[in-house]
């Protein structure tokens, strides 16, 4: 039996191990369910994951004090420029701009906002300071695959047995509000909303997949292969069309990245056009069975385009002729659960009257209203009334909606950035182009307005809107240079020495990238706290890579 010196020593040795481990397995895992508010009313709150990454920088500090870990690491100095470049954005916009009221509860927005940041680069360090050896890397590794499957059971789980959904995606719902799905509404798993799985996705399949390559025993390929469309059916019912497209993306990467390991030309055009045709077989008919919500979102991008739109009509009649209309009908005669709907839940149709706009996917819309709206809910505006008395009073009344032309057009989810939130960035660019407008201050109509939630759907424009060029060029040259970083170590003449292990995170984490940053452009994801979480745990896993082979030549 071990002492308890010998017990301590093993502790003190592996605990931030364990605790990264837990940590990249708890924060995809655990729904967004609020412990309490920082701000009243605000939609961003205090979760158990909060609290969690707290303990955890408090070892991690523990062990910095004890030179047990550095900061002396690829990234700290640009991501400490950031924060710089953040907290000075936060002092212009008091003090300077005066976008942000001197009052405790905007400036303790604002603040709440610049500290989050904080809290994301923790889980870099600590998955970097975590990873001494290629073992470490394959624990962290295998407690992400296994993740990933739980992720994609739950939303088995969601979407035939009741499984309870908790959404973020409005004020109301964050509060912990208990839902369940319609037959056709979109799969979230345990993330606060579809984009955010969609995200996670985004990052982690690639590295799946990476590593289904990179291994030799075929037991572990085709449970990795298995694995990786259990995530296309994921994304798949998540019905996330920016997000399946950065999906794309990052699967052609990690496919070039091997392709290019092959000797020659002809191998490499071949083993890519095999493995590519393979993939686009299997994920159209996941795609086909199971994306009926998702086929009708990709079908909206093509009716803006005349001729490819008639293209896909040609092509769609023969293929509907040949495969016959059976595989249409597919998705109708899946069997459907026999459980009893919860007694202590609302489906997410109840929930969706409380917003303005319903966007279920379950019935087509009508041609006066924009292609992505499907249930036609009244505007509500204040009007003076005046009685018999001559007293004059507001009153709210429902008024018919009207919609813009891009919304008529384009459709209303491309209308809402193109008429409101993108102009709002760009706006508050304007305003200081060098440090921006400040934290939080992209969606108010004055200044002295309180919002319950910031949004701007384009990742690019939010940083250069709410810290300008200063923090822009320092929040994306962190994740450039880990791009450029983790690219220089597999081109290294010592990148024969990787294990498979490190070779997949290291092209994992690339294509996970490369895709989050073209999801980038019409989600907020690096600023939602699950993806953005994760997103610089991996990074740091890279970068240890990095670490251990750099002065190799």
């Amino acid at each position: 039996m071990p002492t308890p010196k010998v017990v301590l020593r093993w502790i003190d040795k592996n605990l931030l191990l364990l605790l990264a481990g837990f940590l990249l397995g708890f924060i995809p895992l655990y729904p967004k369910l609020p412990l309490f508010d920082l701000i009243p009313g605000y939609l961003v709150r205090v979760r158990l994951e909060d609290i969690f990454i707290l303990l955890t920088v408090i070892f991690w500090f523990i062990q910095l004090l004890r030179k047990k870990v550095t900061l002396r690491i690829p990234l700290a100095k640009i991501m400490g420029l950031y924060l710089v470049a953040g907290f000075l954005s936060l002092v212009s916009a008091v003090f300077i701009t005066k976008t942000v009221p001197f009052e405790l509860l905007h400036v303790g927005k604002s603040a709440l906002h610049f500290l989050r940041y904080f809290e994301y680069f923790t889980l870099f360090f600590i998955v970097f300071s975590a990873l001494k050896t290629k073992r470490d890397l394959k624990i962290l590794l295998i407690v992400s695959f296994v993740t990933l499957f739980a992720v994609s059971a739950y939303g088995v789980g969601q979407r035939h047995l009741y499984w309870p959904v908790y959404s973020t995606m409005n004020r109301e719902f964050s509060k912990g509000l208990r839902l369940y799905l319609t037959p056709h509404a979109r799969v979230q798993s345990t993330f606060g909303g579809h984009y955010d799985l969609g995200g996670y996705l985004v990052l982690i399949l690639p590295i799946v997949l990476a590593t289904a390559y990179s291994l030799a025993k075929r037991r572990q390929r085709l449970a990795l292969f298995s694995l990786f469309y259990f995530g296309i059916w994921l994304i798949t019912v998540s019905a996330s069309r920016t997000s399946f497209g950065s999906l794309i993306l990052a699967v052609f990467v990690v496919l070039l990245f091997f392709a290019l390991k092959e000797k020659s030309l002809l191998k490499k055009t071949t083993w890519f056009f095999q493995q590519a045709g393979i993939l686009a077989i299997c994920c159209g008919v996941i795609l086909r069975l199971f994306g009926q919500d998702m086929y009708e979102r990709l079908l909206q991008i093509l009716e803006s385009n005349t001729v490819a739109y008639s293209w896909y009509q040609n092509v769609d009649k023969h293929l509907e002729s040949f495969v016959g209309d059976q595989m249409a009908k597919m998705p109708n005669i899946l069997p459907q659960t026999m459980i009893e709907k919860p007694e202590n839940g609302i489906s997410t149709e109840e929930a969706a009257e409380m917003i303005s706009v319903l966007v279920p996917s379950d019935a087509r819309p009508s041609p006066e209203r924009p292609s992505d709206v499907y249930v036609n809910v009244p505007d509500r505006k204040l009007v003076a009334t005046t009685s018999a008395e001559g007293v004059t009073t507001m009153v709210l009344v429902e008024v018919e909606r009207t919609y813009s032309q891009n919304a008529l057009e384009r459709g209303l989810s491309v209308a809402i950035r193109l008429d409101t939130l993108w102009p709002q960035a760009i706006a508050g660019f304007y305003k200081n182009p060098v440090l921006g407008s400040g934290y939080a201050t992209l969606t108010k109509e004055t200044v002295q307005q309180f919002t319950e939630a910031e949004s701007t759907d384009n990742n690019y424009l939010r940083s250069l809107g709410e810290t300008g060029l200063a923090g822009f060029i320092t929040f994306y040259g962190c994740i450039l240079t880990a791009l450029t970083l983790s690219a220089r170590t597999l081109r290294k003449k010592s990148s024969r020495k990787l294990s498979p292990y490190e070779t997949a995170a290291l092209i994992g984490v690339i294509a996970g990238t490369l895709g989050l940053l073209v999801n980038a452009t019409y989600i907020d994801v690096f600023v939602a706290s699950k993806i953005a979480l994760l997103y610089w745990g991996y990074t740091g896993m890279a970068m240890a890579i990095y670490f251990w082979h750099k002065n190799e030549t």
